[in-house]
C-alpha cells in the first residue's frame, strides 16, 4: 500500500509493505544516445526494502526500458527522507537545464514547497502515491491506487465475517496522508451505506448509523511501521477488556505484521491473547483470504504518463489505478514484490 493491501484472518501472515532507510542511488542507467533530449527525473524514497522499496526497484526497471527506446533520459534518484528529497528537487532546479521533467513519489507533505518550486519555474510534474493538496491540480498526472476503495473492501469483507453494527473496531492508521484519510473515509462511508463495493451497497439491516460509528477507534499515525504497531497492540492490549475488540483494521500488511509479531512475541500475557483468540479475531492486511491490489509496479504507469504527455499524448490528471480482489484461486496471477 502501501503497499498489494490485502484482507485476512488475523492467523494468515504476510510480506510486508512499507520500508524505509538511507540510499540515493543517483543511477541513471542512460547512454551518451539520450544527450540533449528531455531529461525525467525520477524520485523516490530508497530501495531497500517492502512496498516503498519495491517502487523504486520497479521504477528502474522503468527507467531502463525508456533509455533503451533513447528518445528521452531517464534517471531515479532515491531519498532518505523529505528534508533530502526537497535538497534533491532544488539541486534539480538549480543545474538550469532546459528539457526536464519530475516524476515524483513524495516522501510527506513537507515536500510540497519544492513542488512548488518545479510549477513556478514550469518544470512539468507528475505525481506518485501520496497525493498533495494544493498542488495536485498543477500535476500532468496524480497516479495513485484506489485507497478509498481498499477501506471499502476491507469494510465490506468484515460485513461478509458477521460485523455488525456498533461492534468495537480498532483501526491502525499508516501516517496523516491523504492516503489514510481515503482509506478511512472509505471503511466508514461503506458502512454507512454511502459507498458501494462490487456495484453493491451495504444491506440495509447491517447499515451503521453515526452513533455506531463511534465504535470505531483510530490509533493515529503508526509512520507505516511494524515496530510502531507491535509496541501499540501490546499496549491496547495491556487492558484486558480491550480482548473483546474483534475487528482489527490494519491500513497496511507492515502494521498488521506488527500485530501479529505482538500476537507471536512475549509481550502480551498469555492469558490475555487466550482472550482475544477466543473471540476469533478478523484482522485486515496483505496476502490472505480476500486481497485489494495496492501494486508498487504503479510508479511505471507514472512515468508512462509523463512520456506520453511529452509524446504530446492526452493524460489524464487524476489517473487512479482501481483494485482487483485477489483470492485463493487467483493470488498466483499476481507478482509478487
Amino acid at each position: 500500500m502501501k503497499k498489494q493491501v490485502s484482507i485476512f484472518m488475523s492467523a494468515l501472515l504476510a510480506v510486508g509493505c512499507v520500508g524505509c532507510g538511507t540510499q540515493n542511488s543517483g543511477e541513471s542507467n542512460s547512454s551518451n544516445e539520450n544527450k540533449g533530449n528531455t531529461h525525467i527525473y525520477v524520485l523516490t524514497a530508497p530501495e531497500d526494502h517492502g512496498w516503498t522499496g519495491s517502487v523504486a526497484t520497479f521504477a528502474k526497471e522503468k527507467i531502463e526500458a525508456v533509455n533503451g527506446e533513447g528518445k528521452y533520459e531517464a534517471e531515479l534518484i532515491t531519498s532518505a527522507d523529505a528534508a533530502e528529497q526537497i535538497v534533491n528537487i532544488e539541486d534539480i532546479i538549480s543545474r538550469g537545464e532546459e528539457n526536464i521533467a519530475v516524476v515524483i513519489q513524495p516522501i510527506d507533505d513537507t515536500v510540497q514547497s519544492a513542488i512548488s518550486q518545479l510549477i513556478d519555474e514550469e518544470i512539468p510534474y507528475v505525481a506518485f502515491d501520496r497525493i498533495i493538496s494544493g498542488v495536485d491540480t498543477d500535476a500532468i498526472s496524480n497516479v495513485k491506487g484506489d485507497n478509498e476503495g481498499i477501506g471499502v473492501a476491507t469494510a465490506a469483507y468484515f460485513v461478509s465475517c458477521g460485523m455488525q453494527p456498533g461492534e468495537k473496531v480498532y483501526v491502525y492508521e499508516g501516517d496523516t496522508s491523504s492516503v489514510t484519510a481515503l482509506r478511512d473515509e472509505g471503511f466508514t462511508k461503506y458502512l454507512t451505506g454511502e459507498l458501494e463495493y462490487e456495484g453493491k451497497k451495504i444491506d440495509d439491516s447491517v447499515k451503521w448509523t453515526e452513533e455506531d460509528l463511534k465504535a470505531i477507534t483510530f490509533s493515529g499515525a503508526m509512520n507505516w511501521s511494524r515496530s510502531d504497531t507491535k509496541t501499540a497492540f501490546e499496549s491496547l492490549m495491556g487492558d484486558v477488556s480491550n480482548t473483546e475488540i474483534k475487528w482489527i483494521y490494519a491500513q497496511d500488511d507492515e502494521l498488521t505484521m506488527g500485530v501479529l509479531e505482538a500476537l507471536a512475541g512475549g509481550g502480551i500475557d498469555e492469558g490475555t491473547k487466550e482472550k482475544f483468540f477466543s473471540n476469533q479475531p478478523v484482522i485486515s492486511g496483505c496476502g490472505g483470504l480476500v486481497s485489494v491490489t495496492y501494486s508498487p509496479a504503479m510508479i511505471q504507469t507514472a512515468i508512462q504518463d509523463m512520456v506520453d504527455y511529452l509524446d504530446g499524448k492526452e493524460v489524464e490528471q487524476d489517473h487512479v489505478i482501481e483494485c482487483e480482489n485477489v483470492t485463493e484461486e487467483n493470488v498466483e496471477e499476481y507478482p509478487s514484490f
